[in-house]
């Protein structure tokens, strides 16, 4: 099952081709860390009333704050082969600008695998939240949201310690 530049090694796939869990029994214990980060794009009101707090629901940056915290805790039960692994730190950010929010879950771990699916899982839902809280004001006559959208969720950086 090895890999070469022109064929990727896929872990998850066993030699019959068969998805299963990697056993990391025999990896050794180290510290790893990853940042994930996504935006949400709003309409300037709905921005303006996070920003002032005046949204209706409530605190919508805390709510995402807690809500992506607790998503980073549960990344194992919703994605099939992620393993339950000890987390030592989650820490959700914003940063606002006119158009969007941009969300940061850094996440912290000493294990034998993972942390950059939990950052992933902390930022999505994250933003999931922030959309469930305001679709009201995102929502145009028709029921649609022609301006509202989630984009680049990615991995910005994985630090994986000796």
């Amino acid at each position: 099952m090895g890999g070469d530049a022109l064929m990727p090694t896929f872990t998850h796939l066993n030699e019959k081709n068969e998805v299963h869990m990697v056993d990391v029994t025999a990896k050794p214990d180290v510290s790893r860390e990853a940042e994930a980060r996504g935006r949400i794009y709003l309409r300037d009101t709905t921005l303006k009333a996070i920003a002032e707090g005046t949204v209706v629901k409530g605190n919508v940056l805390a709510t995402a704050q807690v809500a992506g915290t607790m998503a980073v805790k549960q990344t194992w039960a919703i994605i099939p082969m992620c393993h339950p692994i000890p987390v030592g730190a989650v820490t959700v950010s914003f940063e606002q600008t006119k158009e969007y929010i941009e969300i940061s879950c850094r996440v912290k771990t000493f294990g034998k695998t993972g942390i950059e699916m939990e950052a992933l899982t902390g930022v999505s839902v994250a933003l999931l939240t922030i959309w469930d809280m305001v679709k009201s004001a995102e929502k145009d006559e028709n029921g649609q949201y022609p301006v509202t959208r989630i984009e680049g969720i990615h991995v910005v950086e994985k630090l994986k310690g000796e």
